[in-house]
């Protein structure tokens, strides 16, 4: 009879082990998901119960369903950390017409510890109806801003009115595994953009847009980009840097074994004429090339489409130096493989090339594209060759990688034991345990 009663009591406690989670939903708040309803407050009610330490810190969006948001601004500090957001539903910004309040962004990640956004669902900005408007404000679509121990992955971004992703003030970030989509044609709707960030990971991603498949601004340090397939879009681009006159710092950047795939330029570096400060330490490596305008750039004139007499050289630059191109192999859209157009007043220094590949697209007869320099000190690159350097001697590779840093303990949060209902309000392992342990008890009765 003890013997029965122990594993009766050991049932029940394991019962409650298995059955007692305690993740949010969103539709527990009263979201209703029908793609029409402003769900908005019933997401920011989600939010401050799960940042209150209610929870464990899981807020789940359920699959099946689509939530349309006005603009939202999820605040932290919380208590719980980390906080993960599983996004396994669709979101849907308003359209401009019916938009209220912020338009900076329409959803905002703000002062949050260990932040993890994860899923197979999709953000979808809705931003046909801001794109005309390309003169007035547009928001950018999620934004984190100081989030130190960031993970983003999984997760489908389309059709933001301007950027997708903006990172700023964070520490320590992982961002994988992404699809990001707008049209060519779309202004300004960069995929990911960095900015006064350190020790960041972007790998694994596809992103097609009519900007920058990634854009690392100022007062970056540390930066792993890998495994990107850019195309449609501008290529990954160190900058703009120096507008305004401003004193710009990136260092420590390395992009490798990314491909690039119709975009109007591959490796990219861009300042503003007047600007001040340095762009440094970067590393583009194993890049592969299919029909891109403009290959590898380093544009210290930079005007953003301004007309050519604001071009013109001032006094100071941003100074553009130690840069890495090696195994560079594709073809160019234009006859210029390499185009480097550095600032009289501060000259690129220390460039060095090493096994470049490129070939005009147009002439079909491995025509090697050509390369043309100003104001590049110690690089000849008239005629492109496998090896330039701009020393005789190569430099090493150290395509750094972001410093350690604590990265949020999660349980994985799509085992195939763990699938949510249609509503998402429980877990179907809730009635296999229970049906299990019934089963049991009664057998051993």
């Amino acid at each position: 009879m003890q013997k029965k009663t122990w594993i009766l009591n050991f049932s029940v406690f394991f019962l409650h082990i298995f059955t007692s989670s305690k993740a949010l939903d969103v539709t527990q708040f009263g979201a209703i998901g029908d793609g029409v309803t402003d769900d908005s407050q019933a997401f920011l009610k989600a939010w401050e119960a799960v940042c209150s330490g209610t929870g464990d810190g899981q807020l789940i969006v359920p699959a099946g369903m689509t939530f349309m948001l006005q603009p939202l601004k999820f605040q932290g500090s919380c208590r719980s950390t980390p906080i993960i957001v599983q996004v396994l539903g669709n979101l849907v910004a308003s359209s401009r017409g019916n938009w209220e309040g912020d338009k900076d962004q329409w959803i905002l990640f703000s002062d949050i510890e260990g932040l993890v956004v994860e899923g197979n669902g999709e953000i979808n900005g809705q931003g046909s109806s801001w794109w005309e408007h390309k003169g007035s404000s547009r928001p950018t679509a999620l934004k984190f801003k100081s989030c130190n121990n960031l993970r983003l992955s999984g997760l489908t971004h389309v059709d933001s009115a301007k950027a997708h992703i903006h990172i700023n003030n964070c520490n320590g970030v992982s961002i994988s595994n992404l699809r990001i989509n707008a049209p060519e044609s779309s202004p300004n709707t960069d995929g990911i953009d960095v900015a006064v960030s350190s020790n960041v990971i972007i790998q694994d991603c596809l992103i097609a847009t009519g900007d920058d498949c990634i854009a690392i601004n100022s007062g970056t340090s540390n930066i792993r980009i890998s495994g990107i397939d850019c195309g449609p879009g501008h290529g990954i681009s160190i900058g703009s840097l120096g507008k305004d006159g401003e004193t710009a710092s990136v260092e420590d950047v390395c992009v490798q074994n990314c491909n690039f795939r119709g975009t109007t330029n591959g490796a990219r570096i861009k300042t503003w004429p007047g600007g001040s400060g340095y762009a440094r330490r970067i590393t583009f490596s194993g890049i592969t090339l299919d029909n891109v305008e403009n290959p590898i750039i380093i544009d210290q004139h930079y005007n953003n489409g301004g007309s050519e007499e604001t071009t013109d050289d001032k006094s100071s630059a941003v100074e553009v130096s130690k840069v890495v191109y090696s195994n560079f192999v594709g073809t160019s859209k234009s006859e210029y493989g390499v185009d480097f157009r550095c600032s009289e007043a501060v000259p690129c220094t220390e460039i060095f090339m090493k096994d470049v590949k490129i070939e005009t697209a147009s002439s079909g007869l491995g025509q090697v594209a050509q390369g043309q320099c100003l104001n590049v000190r110690g690089l000849e690159c008239l005629a492109l060759s496998t090896n330039m350097f701009s020393s005789s001697e190569f430099p090493e590779q150290t395509c750094m990688l972001p410093q350690p840093s604590v990265q949020p303990n999660t349980r994985p949060m799509q085992d195939p034991l763990w699938v949510y209902g249609s509503g998402g309000k429980r877990l179907r392992v809730f009635n296999l345990v229970l049906n299990s342990f019934i089963f049991v008890v009664l057998y051993m009765f």
